[in-house]
């Protein structure tokens, strides 16, 4: 029977958000996600807020279930001494989730006693920001899965010696706070297994580098697309790339669709599809590999897409009814972090594709309503202060609780995207 954690600890929950922050495996492709929710008053996490932060999220996962919030992937929940001793930790499902004990946890015995019993109920853990081989850490070692390494409070000189010696009894270890693709490649030659930090995320500028010719004719449809070209024309232009026209039929025929029955013409494709669907999905289509098919477990894409869901669900709030101007902050959203994808500047990339003033004020400068929210979702995504969030979404006129409804719905339709696209 589900339960309000967060109404048992008299928890304020609309002062409450979440950040959703992605965790790769060696082959870059998402694992998990590491669940942290925030204060909206508060400068930073705060130790005294452990508790409370992790009974909103048994709370959430109990209202809306697990995997609404982290679809197929599974989910690192923050464990503080006293929700690993209490009884509403048992309310999380055990096979979505790995229970991360925090650094500041005691390994008494008591707690380590508990930590065994709930392991013999079929939850697995992870040791959090480990920077050193301490009495806390050797007391749990054996009875945690993974160890997640702050490579940020580590030498670098001493990395070696320390993921060597946590390796051991077949531990799995996890590089958090990865900033660079550099530190990346390091961990991954000491044998690290998981990594958490938005190194893929960050733009590596190359002097000279050119859109690949297959995302030039993605971001030509787009513009053929925006500006209402007939449907013959569109069509020709699809038939131009084989890549484009087998994704195409394939997403036509899934669920997403809402096609009666099989779709065996890019026509007819294009048709049931309709403008915004296939906007959408040329959209999202830049985010694939050359070659390859889409992947939505790509952590950039996922990202893009989130954030793209994120504008346009914040602007029908904002302005109920206005279609065109959700479809303008999806936009928005989703060319944000193609900076990173074409590892090109931003005023490069705009300069081959023709976009709006207030999409391109938004991109370059962060300005506009756009801008605002697209600053919203960065500070969610980096679980940045409380106050700072709260300062960005008075600009807007948005509440917690409606960047959190919003966060959910966008969470559930990049989800269930995934699932229809797999």
């Amino acid at each position: 029977m589900p339960i309000d954690a967060a109404a048992q600890l008299s928890l304020p929950f609309d002062q409450f958000y979440l950040a959703r922050q992605p965790i790769l495996g060696r082959d870059q492709r998402l694992v998990a996600f590491e669940l942290l929710f925030r204060t909206a008053g508060s400068t930073e996490a705060n130790v005294t807020d452990d508790a409370a932060a992790t009974a909103a999220v048994i709370s959430h996962a109990s209202q809306l279930g697990m995997e609404h919030v982290v679809g197929a992937q599974l989910a690192f929940v923050n464990v503080s001494a006293e929700s690993l001793m209490g009884d509403y930790v048992r309310f999380l499902p055990a096979d979505k989730v790995i229970l991360e004990i925090l650094e500041t946890v005691k390994a008494t015995p008591a707690l380590v006693a508990r930590v065994a019993e709930l392991k013999a109920l079929g939850f697995k853990f992870a040791l959090d920001d480990v920077v050193a081989e301490s009495d806390d850490v050797r007391a749990l070692f054996k009875l945690v899965d993974i160890i997640k390494i702050d490579v940020k409070g580590v030498d670098p000189a001493r990395l070696p010696a320390l993921a060597e010696a946590l390796r051991r009894d077949n531990k799995k270890l996890l590089a958090e706070k990865v900033e660079t693709v550099e530190v990346f490649s390091t961990c991954l030659e000491l044998g690290f297994e998981y990594f958490q930090g938005f190194y893929f995320a960050r733009p590596v500028i190359l002097s000279g580098k050119k859109i690949a010719p297959s995302k030039l004719a993605i971001l030509h449809l787009l513009e053929l697309v925006d500006s209402d070209a007939d449907a013959h024309t569109i069509e020709l232009a699809v038939k131009r790339d084989a890549l484009i026209s087998l994704n195409l039929l394939r997403l036509v025929n899934t669920p997403a669709s809402g096609a009666r029955g099989k779709i065996d013409t890019l026509g007819q494709a294009i048709e049931v599809l309709g403008r915004q669907q296939l906007q959408r999905w040329l959209q999202i289509l830049l985010y694939a590999t050359p070659g390859a098919e889409v992947e939505m477990n790509l952590p950039l894409l996922q990202m893009a897409t989130l954030r793209g869901k994120m504008l346009e669900l914040m602007t029908l709030k904002i302005h109920p009814g206005q279609h065109a101007a959700a479809d303008m902050a999806f936009t928005v959203g989703i060319m944000s972090l193609t900076e990173a994808l074409f590892s090109m500047s931003m005023r490069d990339i705009l300069a081959t594709v023709d976009v709006a003033h207030e999409v391109s004020s938004a991109l370059l400068e962060r300005e506009g309503e756009y801008g605002d929210m697209l600053n919203v979702v960065e500070i969610l995504e980096k679980a940045k202060s409380g106050k700072a969030l709260t300062a960005a979404l008075r600009l807007l006129d948005l509440t917690i609780k409606d960047v959190r409804e919003i966060e959910m719905a966008a969470f559930e339709w990049v989800n269930e995207l995934a699932q229809e696209v797999h």
